[in-house]
Parts: C-alpha cells; sequence; structure tokens
C-alpha cells in the first residue's frame, strides 16, 4: 500500500524538525555549487602559465578557458532529463566522478587539445551541478525558506571562487611564480588544477549521504520514502496532503519531454523566455569576466603578478561576504526588489571602470592606469562584485528554480541554465579578444549597457516569485 492511501501525517503535535536538517541537506547539495565555484575560477591563475607554456595566440587561449561552458551547455541540456529518469542522488555522484577526472586530467595535460578535452569534461559536471543543486534545494525545503536555502548554492559557488583563487594565489607564491616548479618536478599552474580532487570526492561522499528529492520520489511510485522526507526533512505534517498536491502537478500518467516546453511564445512557453533572458542577463553583465581574467587584467593596466594575484583574492572575499546578504534579505523582501537594486548599483561599478579603463596610456606591456583611475578602476570592479553577489549572484538561481511548473521544472531549468552557461561562454570567449583589439574600456561599456537592461527587464516582465508554494505555478503567468 502506498503512502498517499493511507493516513501518513505527522501527530499533531509532533515537534517540526530542527532547521538544521533542512541547512544540512542544503549545504550537502550545494557543494556542486562549491565545484562549480571552483572549477570555473581555478584557470584564473593559470592562464599566463598555460598561454607560455603551449605557446598559445589570444583566440586559442581564449577557446581553451572557454571551453569549459561548452560543456556546461551540454550537462545543464542533459541534466533535467537526467534527474528525473534517474533521481537527482545518482545525477550528483555521477557529477562528482567528472570532476575528479576533470581535475586530474587537466593537471596532467601535455597539450592545449589535450587540456581542452579535460575542461570538457569538467564543463559537463559543472553544468549537471547547476541544474540539479537549485532544483533540488528548491523541491527540499520550506517555502518559508526557500529563498535562503537556495541561495546557498551561490554562497558555495562564492566559496568555490574564493579557494580558487586563495590556492592559485599560495601555490604561486610558493613557487615564486605560477611557472615556477612544485612538487615532483610539476609547475604551479598543474598543482593549481589538480587541486579540484579534493572537493569533487567530499562532493562524492556528500550526495551519498542526502535523502533523494520527494518529487522524484513519487515519480516512482515511492510515496512511503516521500512522505517520510517530506515530514523529517521538509517538516510537512500533513504529509498525505502534500503527497496528493505535489502528484496533482507532476501528472505523473504523462512522461515529460522537450516538447512540453511548447508554447504560444515563439514556439516556448513565455515563461521559459523570462526565465531564459534572466540566465543570460546574469552572464551579460560580466560578472565572470572578472573572475576568469582578472589577474590577467590587473596585470595588464600596470599591476605586478603577485599584487594581481592578491587583489583577485580580496574580490572573490568580497563576492563571498555580500552573497550572505542576499540569504538574509531574499525572503524578507523578495526577489524582485534584490535584483532591481543588484541593476543599479553594478550599472554604477561599471560606468566606474569603464571610464576607469578609457583613461589607459601606453601599449603591450606597458599600459597602466594614470592618477586616480587605477584606484577608480579598483573601486567599480569591487562595487559591481559587490552589488551582483548580493543580488543577480545568488537571486537568479533562487529564481530558476522555483519559476517553473512542477511538471516541467527539471527540463525547464536545464534549458535556462544551458542559456546561462551559453552566454557565459560568449562573453568569456570575447573578453580577451575585444580588450586585446578595442580596449578593455569597450568590453566594460558593453557590460554597462546591459546593467541597464537587466534593471528594465526585471522592472517589466519577472514576476515575484517569493513565498509561493512550488505547486502553485501551474496557474502563474510569467508576468
Amino acid at each position: 500500500m502506498n503512502a498517499g492511501d493511507r493516513d501518513t501525517s505527522a501527530p499533531s503535535g509532533a515537534p517540526h524538525p530542527h532547521m538544521g536538517k533542512v541547512i544540512g541537506v542544503s549545504v550537502a547539495a550545494a557543494v556542486g555549487g562549491l565545484l562549480f565555484g571552483f572549477d570555473t575560477a581555478v584557470i584564473n591563475g593559470a592562464v599566463d602559465a598555460i598561454q607560455e607554456d603551449f605557446s598559445l595566440g589570444e583566440a586559442v587561449l581564449g577557446f581553451t578557458v572557454a571551453i569549459t561552458l561548452l560543456g556546461c551547455a551540454a550537462g545543464a541540456w542533459f541534466a533535467g532529463e537526467l534527474a528525473d529518469r534517474l533521481g537527482r542522488k545518482r545525477v550528483m555522484l555521477g557529477a562528482a566522478i567528472l570532476f575528479l577526472i576533470n581535475s586530474v586530467g587537466s593537471g596532467f595535460a601535455f597539450s592545449e587539445w589535450d587540456l581542452m578535452l579535460w575542461r570538457l569534461i569538467g564543463g559537463v559536471a559543472i553544468g549537471v551541478a547547476s541544474v540539479i543543486a537549485p532544483g533540488y534545494i528548491a523541491e527540499i525545503a520550506p517555502a518559508k525558506w526557500r529563498g535562503g536555502l537556495a541561495s546557498i548554492q551561490q554562497l558555495a559557488i562564492t566559496v568555490g571562487i574564493f579557494a580558487a583563487l586563495l590556492s592559485d594565489a599560495w601555490l604561486a607564491d610558493l613557487a615564486g611564480g605560477a611557472t615556477g616548479e612544485l612538487w615532483w618536478g610539476l609547475p604551479a599552474w598543474r598543482w593549481m588544477l589538480l587541486v579540484g580532487v579534493v572537493p569533487a570526492i567530499i562532493y562524492g561522499v556528500l550526495a551519498l549521504t542526502i535523502p533523494e528529492s520527494p518529487h522524484y520520489l513519487i515519480r516512482g511510485g515511492r510515496d512511503a520514502e516521500a512522505a517520510h522526507v517530506l515530514s523529517r526533512v521538509t517538516g510537512i505534517r500533513d504529509t498525505t496532503a502534500k503527497l496528493t498536491e505535489i502528484r496533482s502537478t507532476l501528472r505523473m500518467e504523462d512522461k515529460t519531454t522537450l516538447r512540453d516546453l511548447r508554447g504560444s511564445m515563439l514556439g516556448l512557453q513565455p515563461i521559459l523566455w523570462v526565465g531564459m533572458t534572466v540566465a543570460a542577463l546574469q552572464q551579460l553583465v560580466g560578472i565572470n569576466a572578472i573572475f576568469y581574467y582578472s589577474t590577467t587584467l590587473w596585470q595588464s593596466v600596470g599591476f605586478s603578478e603577485s599584487e594581481s594575484f592578491t587583489t583577485s583574492v580580496i574580490t572573490s572575499i568580497i563576492n563571498v561576504a555580500m552573497t550572505f546578504v542576499a540569504i538574509f534579505f531574499v525572503d524578507r523582501i523578495g526577489r524582485r526588489k534584490l535584483l532591481l537594486v543588484g541593476s543599479a548599483g553594478m550599472f554604477v561599478g561599471l560606468l566606474a571602470a569603464t571610464v576607469s579603463f578609457a583613461q589607459a596610456t601606453g601599449s603591450g606591456a606597458d599600459v597602466s592606469l594614470p592618477g586616480v583611475w587605477g584606484p577608480v578602476a579598483l573601486v567599480g570592479a569591487n562595487l559591481f562584485v559587490i552589488f551582483f553577489a548580493a543580488t543577480w549572484g545568488p537571486v537568479m538561481w533562487v529564481t530558476l528554480g522555483e519559476m517553473f511548473p512542477n511538471k516541467v521544472r527539471s527540463i525547464a531549468l536545464g534549458v535556462a541554465t544551458m542559456v546561462n552557461w551559453i552566454f557565459n561562454f560568449i562573453v568569456t570567449l570575447a573578453f580577451p579578444w575585444v580588450s586585446e583589439n578595442l580596449g578593455v574600456w569597450i568590453m566594460y561599456a558593453v557590460f554597462t549597457g546591459f546593467a541597464v537592461v537587466s534593471f528594465w527587464f526585471v522592472k517589466t516582465q519577472l514576476q515575484e516569485y517569493a513565498g509561493r508554494e512550488l505547486e502553485d505555478r501551474d496557474e502563474l503567468p510569467a508576468r
């Protein structure tokens, strides 16, 4: 007999589950975000050394850095369907294994083509993790805490970025530079990539310890297990009613496919267009240009290698710290207000950086920012990071995890996340070429323009989802 056929409600006097259980499960799932941040940012400190060791031109270097993002897009595309077929836990474990393979392969790469292959595999793992974590947390978390708990994903991403840049800086300092030799005769930049083995193992172990998503269990007719998770982790007392509610939105008699995303707006459901646009705008404001190329960027305008590493680490610390602002406020003041404030703040910071980089003098290795423009560029870039980290960084993932109807959530989230990675790829590939041929300030001017677009889009198109149960989505319009 299924749990849905009998009273599985917790006794009326039963205590609510400890908040610690929900937080613990959410943190474990979000470790995929840590690998996401680590694997995408760790290349930062190794870029110049890789270019020197493999004698790469700017275009090939940009593609070597950006190819991970193509893998991310592919992983995101398939992650939703895999999660519905195999379960969230198994897909997380598979991603951890791919992370491990990528770290070892990249660390021992013998050519740029070899390195590209391993980074592509790592990208698939990142894409999978970037879809699974927000979707899983949204399904496991109580509605009143969902925004804050889903923001843990972005916190993990920022911690991963910080850990990557800190380990890069430490290894470079230890070896006297990214090309300096360390243990076993390997240069420091190879150890920067090998360090990823540690978080990959941690993620795999944690994936084995967390409960399966109740939504996946209900899809498979495992109602008793789903009721247990809903009661002990999510805190639902009347599990019978909740099972019925979730089941009705899943419509288990129908197999969910990409065809279910078809709709009246240019062939797709309007809500999917909203999600994809939000995902694209998060990248088009340029955040990852800073985290992938910041060390190289600051060196290009007169900072020493040591100063550039230090500046990048400081920026990543700011990124981590400001994510707590989103965790604290996202359920209190809502998603839209935070995004609007973030767009306005990012515009100011990016504008300051644009004007500063436009004042650069010299050419080649002798480029510098004269007078006050160096400090103004630093303040502007870090102001941008502050507002992004407190708003668009985490809130985009929160919104994507909760905005789609239950029946298509995994697949729609995968498609929207794929769009995020595609635009990440475009920005990452374009940044070195545009900076070299047109000037850094041109690239920052483009980012500034998209900050304006992001404000307009949220103001006119995005619905507020705070405080709504996931099961309310079926009748929820885009705006």
